[in-house]
């Protein structure tokens, strides 16, 4: 380790250059009063040393605000605390129907991943993602319900989609509850060879009534969605389409994050102030082998990317019942123990689900307990296990401002929404062998049949017929019914191909 050893010595060494540097260059700034600037400085000073460092970060944020509120040319911090962009008194109400939603999201969520397990028992090695969509499914299912414009909408040209790739199966899986699947094409995913199967992952050339964008390889699809939104601009302000209220909504993974195809789209997206473009990262901490930043902060990370490439970014990382401490954090050190707490503590107390071991590492080592008194520690993981992107009215504040941005900003926009890989999926949820999981045992589906309250019997699960792991309501029912009057209502279904013309 030498080399290594002198490099940091080196930069001990010369730590203080840069510092002397920005000192003649703050010279050549004109003070006005020097004095009224001297005693500016020594507030900050005494709020320091009287309140330490979580008020005067606070302090400091609150003017920046303020001043940028007011038109005054002053950039705001890179990266800001770990915690929600929202504060909950500004969310919009919803306007759904949250409970047959979640019944929706349920069904979906359940399909999907039956569909790869089951596919998996019949044939086995077929492959396939189970814990993926699991993350993403709540996002998605908001978006289907109250964003994502089909070509119908408005006279317009709709949306574009871009789904992350291993999340297919829930794509498929909404699809059949629509009508737009048979129940052969459910049970032939990733089996093709009949003509009558299900692609992989989404692509045009595979499925080319289905998919309209491909999206795997991994890093693909934020590139062509970058693009994609340049396009719409540029049809748009030639005259030749509108494409006004059109945007392009890319769903792209944490570890997808690193492609150098997604740091590529950020870049152009930047530059080219895409405000029709919408990124939403899936940050469920886990890559193919392994957590994306097991020693660091994900999502802190991503955010000094995204907003130094031009981007406005929205946090979407607490659900409503942790929000509930974040908001009863008056001096702020809840949300710096949370800021030094890597991602791979994070995922451990996840997988672990024990409110106890939660109690103990965060609260208890970190000076408070009084924070958590009035929790039980099954109160305490509930709320831990229901990050914002599990949470439809937090996600819908989140996308309700990303339409805002693009209605009236300048810049592109990234939601980093903090996730459960393999949510609801107790047995599993959070690990990480999650991404390898291709198949769920008897005891593990009636779990997770259970945590959905899915009307399914011991026997169905334990000895299925045909495809009966599989639920679909019927077609007068009020979940189909709903799902599809939303869809009319945004203009038709998402995704789907366009007929060709000529």
């Amino acid at each position: 380790m030498p080399e290594f050893a002198a490099s940091l010595a080196f930069m001990n060494q010369h730590r203080g250059h840069y510092p002397s540097a920005m000192k003649h260059v703050r010279l050549a700034i004109p003070r006005f009063d020097e004095e009224e600037t001297s005693e500016w400085i020594e507030s900050l000073d005494a709020v320091l040393a009287q309140w330490g460092p979580s008020r005067t970060r606070f302090l400091m944020t609150e003017l920046i605000n303020d001043a940028t509120a007011k038109g005054v040319p002053i950039s705001p911090p890179i990266i800001t605390p770990m915690c929600n962009s929202i504060p909950t008194s500004m969310e919009p109400a919803y306007p759904g129907d949250l409970t047959i939603e979640l019944k929706i999201s349920n069904l979906i969520r359940w399909n999907a991943a039956v569909m790869v397990s089951d596919g998996n028992r019949r044939a086995p090695g077929v492959g396939g993602h189970i814990g993926t969509f699991a993350s993403v499914c709540d996002m998605v299912e908001v978006g289907n319900n109250h964003f994502f414009r089909g070509r119908g909408y408005g006279g317009g040209m709709g949306d574009q989609l871009y789904i992350q790739g291993h999340a297919s199966p829930g794509i498929y899986a909404r699809a059949y509850l629509e009508g737009r699947l048979s129940l052969d094409q459910i049970l032939n995913f990733r089996q093709e060879s009949g003509g009558n199967g299900l692609s992989s992952y989404p692509h045009p050339r595979l499925m080319p009534e289905f998919w309209e964008n491909p999206t795997v390889s991994m890093g693909i699809g934020p590139l062509q969605a970058a693009y994609q939104a340049r396009f719409f601009r540029y049809l748009h302000l030639r005259g030749l389409a509108d494409t006004s209220s059109s945007r392009v909504w890319c769903f792209i993974g944490d570890g997808e994050s690193d492609e150098p195809e997604t740091v590529d789209a950020i870049a152009v997206a930047g530059r080219e102030r895409l405000n029709n473009l919408i990124f939403i990262v899936n940050c469920n901490y886990q890559r193919l082998d392994g957590p994306v930043r097991g020693n660091s902060k994900v999502v802190q990370e991503f955010e000094g990317m995204y907003r130094g490439a031009g981007f406005d970014c929205i946090k979407l990382v607490w659900g409503d019942a942790w929000n509930e401490l974040i908001d009863a954090d008056h001096d702020g050190q809840l949300i710096e123990a949370l800021e030094r707490t890597p991602d791979g503590d994070e995922q451990r107390w996840a997988a672990k689900q024990d409110g106890a071991l939660l109690r103990k590492e965060l609260f208890e080592a970190n000076g408070l307990l009084d924070r958590v008194a009035h929790l039980s520690d099954a109160e305490l993981i509930s709320a831990y296990m229901l990050p914002g992107g599990h949470d439809h009215k937090k996600i819908f504040a989140a996308f309700t401002q990303a339409e805002k941005n693009a209605d009236t900003g300048g810049r592109p926009t990234v939601i980093l929404a903090k996730t459960l890989k393999g949510f609801s999926m107790a047995t599993f949820q959070g690990r990480n062998t999650v991404h390898q999981q291709k198949s769920m045992k008897v005891d593990e589906m009636l779990t997770f049949r259970d945590v959905l309250d899915l009307p399914l019997t011991d026997e169905q699960i334990k000895n299925p017929k045909g495809g009966e792991f599989f639920r679909k309501p019927a077609e007068d029912s009020p979940e189909v019914q709903y799902m599809l009057a939303r869809r009319k209502e945004l203009g038709g279904f998402l995704s789907r191909k366009p007929a060709q013309t000529s």
